[in-house]
């Protein structure tokens, strides 16, 4: 797996190379903040970038919410000290793919390393409960949205997203129909729910279903 590493202390991502490296990951690029890892992984194309939240210049949430508008088929994981609930809700809002702590053993490290390039959520147990729970709350529609305004074609689309087919390729592949068009159906659905990104569209779905279901 090619990995970007985006974190503010150069000794921690020589540590974290050096880790990778003993499982056979590929560090092809290392970030000072948020703003080169955007760059970086335009240019580089990594499968994954591991992403501490504070960093100078740009802080790794505005980072996550641009690469994963920007780079879909790019996993974010959060890499980080914090372990704010608020922090973890705003990371997976923002389109991370997983949210891990600093103090990881290495063994658990990778285990959610190979979760979040197999398209499942990088989550530790400890908060994925604390996720469950934030969604588990109540559905709200945001204030001025009309869900019937959705086309039959884009409740499929958000449906699918719901299910964890997030990518353009996925989805066009399941749906038979070109990337381009994948990209209009998502942004009409973001339009008219008045939301920012894919994650919380996914976030938003599984509210209302909880909420339904209960």
């Amino acid at each position: 797996m090619k990995i970007l590493i985006a974190d503010d202390h150069a000794l921690f991502r020589d540590g974290l190379r050096s880790l990778l490296g003993t499982q056979d990951h590929e560090v092809i690029a290392e970030a000072r903040n948020g703003r080169e890892a955007i760059e970086l992984t335009k240019r580089l194309k990594p499968d994954l970038v591991l992403m501490d939240l504070s960093m100078p210049e740009m802080d790794g949430l505005t980072a996550t919410r641009t690469l994963t508008a920007d780079a879909p088929d790019v996993k974010v994981v959060i890499l980080t000290a914090s372990d704010d609930d608020a922090s973890l809700f705003d990371a997976i809002k923002a389109g991370a793919q997983g949210y891990l702590l600093k103090n990881l053993e290495a063994d658990d490290f990778f285990a959610m390393l190979d979760r979040a390039s197999r398209g499942e959520p990088a989550l530790t147990p400890a908060l994925a409960r604390k996720l469950l729970q934030e969604f588990a709350k109540p559905a709200e529609a945001p204030t001025g949205t009309d869900e019937d305004e959705l086309t039959a074609r884009e409740r499929e689309v958000l449906e699918l997203m719901e299910e964890g087919v997030t990518s353009n390729r996925k989805l066009a592949k399941r749906l038979g129909v070109s990337e381009n068009t994948v990209k209009f159906h998502v942004r009409n659905i973001l339009d008219k729910l008045r939301l920012h990104n894919r994650a919380e569209a996914v976030g938003y779905a599984l509210r209302k279903k909880m909420a339904e279901s209960g």
